[in-house]
């Protein structure tokens, strides 16, 4: 009987390229960007090459069509050299989606070639200085002037802020709440789009996180990405891809730190015994190795080692 957590030779595949990858562009060079705040287009855009800008992106938008479990294999994979990049990733995919699944024909045309490539990056804009969990009371209002909408308010902690090219944004277009929420693609030269200073982190510094301000930003009507008032309902759909993606990065993050603790070498003494430092990290890795199959209770299924 197959094992309902078993991944198909496909998903393997996938998964060893995401690993590949990794352990070629990501990895060695994590702790510089980090320490010296490094964005890495370069890394990022070689990713694209991959198919990883638009995994669940259609193919006639370009993309490689993948399901969610395939993004999580390869978000965690990508996880264990820099959690960091492999979330702005997901960010950028994310964003992508929500404009191929939800956005007219024009709008795909004019946005999805150059992100499927990563030659344009992408921002997700939800969170405001005054709606955080309670994203529904988002205060950052459009106003229909003609064939545009202009664009005032502020969108705070934005992955990408000030290097990413396109800001796929909820607006307020009507009445308080979800209802009255509409997405609009705002790009970062549109005059009226500035940026706040770069967020203060404890790490997660490959990737920069500012306030985006928009002061009277006229943004074409055609730049709607659905119909108005399905803002709120989009955002929550782009999400609940985005939230497994991150539980992904978290069981990346968490590989990559096991296993540099367990290549530490030894330290002993003059005695000859294991020092303290030894036994403890023993003891843990006694603790936890038999208990490794509870990470697949996060997507049921198991990943392989």
């Amino acid at each position: 009987m197959t094992n309902q957590f078993d991944l198909t030779d496909d998903q393997r595949e996938i998964q060893d390229l995401a690993r590949r990858f990794t352990a070629d562009r990501i990895t060695p060079h994590a702790a510089e960007w980090d320490e010296k705040h490094i964005f890495p287009r370069e890394t990022i855009k070689a990713a694209a090459e991959l198919g990883f800008a638009a995994i669940y992106v259609s193919e006639e938008s370009g993309g490689i069509a993948l399901g969610r479990l395939e993004a999580a294999l390869i978000m965690e994979a990508m996880s264990y050299g820099c959690p960091s990049t492999s979330a702005f990733i997901s960010i950028h995919n994310m964003a992508a989606w929500m404009i191929d699944r939800f956005g007219s024909a024009a709008v795909k045309d004019k946005y999805l070639p150059s992100m499927v490539t990563m030659d344009r990056l992408s921002s997700y804009c939800l969170t405001e200085p005054g709606s955080g969990s309670d994203a529904a009371a988002l205060k950052t209002r459009a106003v229909r002037d003609g064939d545009d909408w202009i664009v005032t308010g502020s969108k705070q902690f934005i992955s990408g802020a000030g290097e990413n090219e396109v800001y796929v944004t909820m607006v307020r277009t009507g009445e308080d709440g979800p209802k009255g929420i509409s997405c609009l693609v705002i790009e970062k030269d549109m005059p009226g789009v500035s940026f706040g200073a770069n967020e203060k982190k404890l790490g997660w510094h490959s990737q920069p996180t500012r306030q985006v301000i928009f002061d009277g930003v006229r943004v074409p009507a055609a730049n709607m990405v659905g119909g108005e008032g399905e803002g709120f309902r989009i955002a929550m759909m782009g999400l609940d891809g985005g939230r497994l993606n991150i539980g992904a990065c978290s069981l990346g993050a968490r590989s990559g730190v096991s296993t540099r603790r367990l290549v530490i070498p030894r330290i002993g003494n003059s005695s000859g015994r294991r020092s303290r430092t030894s036994r403890t990290r023993s003891s843990w890795w006694r603790t936890w190795r038999p208990n490794w199959r509870r990470r697949a209770r996060c997507f049921t299924w198991r990943l392989r080692r």
